[in-house]
Parts: C-alpha cells; sequence; structure tokens
C-alpha cells in the first residue's frame, strides 16, 4: 500500500509540473530560427546573402610529411545581405580554417585561410573545411588536397 501512495505521488507531481500552463515552445529562443526564407516566399522578397567562391578547391601537389600549408580561399558575398559566417571547421584536426569574424557586406570580398599540417600524415589527403553561414544554401564546402611522402 505504501508503494502505491508513493508511486502516486510521483505520477502526481510528474504530471503538475508538466502541465504548469507553459509548452516547450514558450522556451525556444526566437532567434535560434535565422532562415529567413520561406516556402511562402514565392517573390524571393528575402534579403539573402550568397558566398561565391573564386575556387573552392586546391591541389597542393607532393609535399614531405611535416611541413605545413596555408592555402587563402577568396569569396565574394553576390548576395543583397551582410554575409556573415557563423563556424568554419576541418574534416580533422590536422586543417585548421581561419575565417572573417566581421560582416561582408554586399558586393565585398573575404577570405578563409587553411592551414594543414601534414605532420604523421601519409599518402593522398583530401581535407574538407565546412562553412555554415546565413546564406543560402547556409552550408560550403571547400577542399584542400594533394599527397604527403615521407622525408628522406
Amino acid at each position: 500500500m505504501k508503494l502505491i501512495n508513493f508511486l502516486f505521488g510521483v505520477v502526481v507531481t510528474i504530471t503538475c509540473v508538466s502541465c504548469s500552463g507553459e509548452s516547450d515552445q514558450d522556451h525556444l529562443p526566437s532567434d535560434l530560427v535565422k532562415n529567413p526564407a520561406t516556402a511562402s516566399d514565392t517573390q524571393g522578397s528575402v534579403k539573402m546573402a550568397h558566398m561565391v567562391f573564386s575556387n573552392t578547391e586546391h591541389d597542393f601537389g607532393t609535399i614531405v610529411q611535416g611541413t605545413s600549408i596555408t592555402k587563402f580561399y577568396k569569396f565574394t558575398n553576390e548576395g543583397d545581405a551582410d554575409l556573415i559566417i557563423s563556424s568554419a571547421n576541418g574534416s580533422c584536426g590536422c586543417t585548421i580554417p581561419k575565417w572573417p569574424r566581421t560582416p561582408i557586406k554586399p558586393g565585398q570580398t573575404g577570405e578563409i585561410e587553411v592551414i594543414f599540417n601534414s605532420q604523421g600524415k601519409k599518402g593522398v589527403q583530401t581535407k574538407k573545411v565546412y562553412i555554415t553561414a546565413n546564406t543560402s544554401p547556409p552550408s560550403n564546402i571547400i577542399v584542400l588536397k594533394g599527397e604527403v611522402i615521407a622525408p628522406e
């Protein structure tokens, strides 16, 4: 009987807490949804940034293991809103991107620096950097590839 009363008390408590009159939606910050493009915007009236790279892939050729390569990927904001890059992540810890932290105005250019450290790498390498921004589409990928050979 004590077990039944205890379980009843737990159920009542959980029910009261979960039915406090607030839904889960009441706790979601409105800035979570940042993409203003919607299915109802058929006229294209929403201003969006658009990131266009002059080149999304670079082949660094053949390098000796332990060498670091730095490549700058230039892009232009061809949209009609400020372009803001929220993150850029390499496909592994050996690939480090650095990106502009300030908005890129429409028509302006910027660049993303990618440093690849070949220490401990061997053979053909293909490293990607995943860029997330307030663009349409919201993600872009740039690639750095080449071959790493052992030192003689």
